[in-house]
Order: structure tokens, then C-alpha cells, then sequence
């Protein structure tokens, strides 16, 4: 694994560590970390607070993002791949998708380059936590019925 997905990972445990979603993401330009963040949907209340717009939000006004890369630890859902869409990031690297199929095949046909590593760790991280707290998930991916 390398060093980006690595940063990608320990977002997503410092997020469950803090009793939040695991998912981490991490931003590289140039091939240098500018940015990492977690999902913090749980944590502050926030809906849209997902890793990848976590890490979005941290980096901040950079310019272009047409030299980026971004890494998350699990598949992006579509608010987070029209976020990669919209700013013109050209390659996710991801840890995974089989918990979560995500939005893969709308980025690509947004010409967005999508490389799935199918990393064992993120798949055993995220099926911990879905089968110990599945209303959880079920909110996170819109999946709840309305109460």
C-alpha cells in the first residue's frame, strides 16, 4: 500500500476511533499530500461531511485541481464523485468497493480515471463497523426510511 492510501487509512480509523464512519481520504498534488480528512457526518452533525469532502474542505482554494489525485478508502457516492467531477480531479485511487459499489461508472464517464485497489483491510474496516451499526451506514448512503 502506498504512502497516500496508507494516509487514507488511518483517516478512516481516526474517524471510527472518534466514533464516526470510517472513511478516509487523502489529496495529492503534485506528489505531495496537501490535504486529508475523514468522514465527520456522526461527529458534527453534518450530513454531507463525508471523507472525500472532508479532505476537499481542508485543502481549500488551490487553484486547478486537473494535477490531483484523490484517495479514499472506500468507493465515492455521487455527491463526493459529482464534487470530483465538478473540480476536474482526473484519478481516484480507492481502497475498495465492495461494501459500497459507490459511483464508479459515473466518474468514468466523466473521464475520471478510477483504479479500485480491493484492499482487505478497508473491506474488514467497513463490515466491522456496518454489522455493529448499521442505522448508521443506512443514514450515510441514504438508505433510511423516513420516521
Amino acid at each position: 500500500m502506498d504512502e497516500f492510501m496508507q494516509e487514507a487509512v488511518n483517516q478512516a480509523r481516526k474517524s471510527l476511533n472518534e466514533g464516526g464512519i470510517p472513511i478516509g481520504s487523502a489529496l495529492v498534488k503534485s506528489g505531495k499530500l496537501i490535504a486529508k480528512g475523514h468522514n465527520k457526518r456522526v461527529q458534527e452533525n453534518n450530513p454531507i461531511l463525508h471523507g472525500e469532502m472532508d479532505c476537499l474542505n481542508n485543502a481549500g482554494r488551490i487553484g486547478s485541481f486537473r494535477d490531483t489525485v484523490i484517495y479514499s478508502t472506500l468507493m465515492p457516492c455521487y455527491m463526493c464523485a459529482g464534487t470530483i467531477v465538478q473540480f476536474k480531479i482526473p484519478k481516484v485511487v480507492v481502497g475498495e468497493s465492495r461494501t459500497f459499489p459507490g459511483a464508479k461508472e459515473f466518474m468514468q464517464q466523466h473521464g475520471v480515471e478510477v483504479t479500485d485497489l480491493n484492499l482487505q483491510e478497508c473491506v474488514d474496516m467497513m463490515n466491522e463497523f456496518i454489522a455493529k451499526r448499521p442505522d448508521v451506514w443506512f443514514e450515510d448512503i441514504g438508505e433510511v426510511d423516513s420516521q
